[in-house]
């Protein structure tokens, strides 16, 4: 398609794969090893101070002279309400008890959004990566004329026609096309008005007649028989993310690889309640037990995380994993476990085949 070669040559990449930037699990190393093997690799600096993106910036390209993605939150900052935060804490003082724990005292904002973070933009017109991605919204459309003013390739996630349309407005190059199937945090705009939860081929489909703009589909797809299905459908690329969570250059945990392996794999769900914002993964207590029926509103995103965290920092000292962030889409059955530039050479074989 004309449309895929468009995008190739727009990120300079030689396959149209793209490595989810998946904060916690993404790394230099596995974002290097995908951006070597011809796809675009991406690291995660939503919840990264300005040192902390630099210092991972400086490591990508320690390890690759290829071009990479880096990737910004831009939610709603946390708007701090001590009532709303007390009692989510008293909600979980029981799970906490459980580990001869206490939860915190209280909870902080434990990172900044990218919309109100004018280092980080500064940080980002110095080092100049190759893309610069955006989740949960939208920077002020002066900063994207910086980025692309600098060199930068920017591209956005959107999960409706709605948002696609403001992504388009906004002059951003590419829009991400963002399944309910996909695992990580959804990336819903204004997550209080509800989710459409439209799955990725239906979205892909939708945006194909109503944007201009090259279309990434992420959600979902695990394999050559998906990008290719995808594409079909109208997308000039795909992002994988759940597919390289057990790749060895990724740095999720033994317990991590474990589930993803297991049976486990096949039940994932949504839950606000880890973060404070809607994101799927594997099915664990806090779907089920701190998110279930009659929970408290939970605090504004992130400062909710600040109290998952905690939980599940005091849980894992006990042994216990029943609480921790295993974000994982619906594909997680599909994983394989094979070194990132494998799976990418893998991936283009298979796709072909398609």
């Amino acid at each position: 398609m004309a449309q895929a070669d468009d995008v190739l040559k727009l990120l300079k990449v030689q396959f149209p794969i793209i490595q989810a930037p998946m904060v916690g699990v993404s790394t230099p190393q596995l974002a290097a090893a995908v951006s070597e093997a011809g796809g675009l690799g991406s690291i995660g600096i939503g919840a990264s101070t300005v040192q902390q993106a630099r210092d991972m910036i400086a490591a990508t390209r320690a390890l690759t002279g290829k071009p990479f993605n880096v990737n910004v939150f831009c939610h709603r900052p946390a708007v701090a309400d001590s009532e709303r935060e007390a009692r989510w804490l008293a909600h979980l003082r029981p799970f906490f008890a459980e580990f001869g724990a206490q939860p915190p005292s209280g909870l902080t904002e434990i990172y900044k959004s990218f919309v109100a973070d004018k280092p980080m933009l500064d940080l980002l017109l110095q080092e100049r990566p190759a893309v610069v991605s955006f989740h949960f919204g939208l920077p002020d459309v002066e900063w994207i004329r910086a980025l692309q003013s600098a060199g930068v390739v920017t591209m956005a996630t959107a999960t409706t026609a709605a948002e696609a349309a403001q992504v388009e407005a906004a002059g951003v190059d590419i829009v991400v096309a963002q399944g309910a199937e996909a695992g990580g945090h959804r990336g819903v705009f204004e997550p209080e008005r509800g989710d459409m939860a439209m799955g990725t081929f239906a979205l892909v489909r939708v945006l194909s007649r109503s944007t201009r703009l090259p279309i990434v589909a992420t959600g979902g797809v695990m394999d050559g028989e998906g990008i290719a299905a995808a594409m079909r459908l109208g997308a000039a690329a795909v992002q994988l993310g759940t597919a390289f969570i057990l790749s060895p250059e990724s740095c999720a945990n033994a317990a991590f690889r474990a589930a993803l392996k297991s049976e486990r794999s096949h039940a994932t769900g949504i839950t606000s309640a880890i973060s404070g914002r809607p994101a799927r993964g594997l099915i664990n207590r806090m779907h089920t037990e701190v998110g279930g029926q009659g929970a408290p509103a939970l605090p504004d995103y992130p400062t909710a995380y600040d109290a998952g965290k905690a939980l599940t920092t005091a849980a894992v000292a006990k042994g216990n994993t029943d609480f921790a962030v295993q974000w994982a889409g619906q594909g997680a059955p599909l994983a394989r476990e094979m070194p990132a530039g494998e799976l990418v050479r893998t991936l283009v074989a298979e796709w072909r085949e398609a």
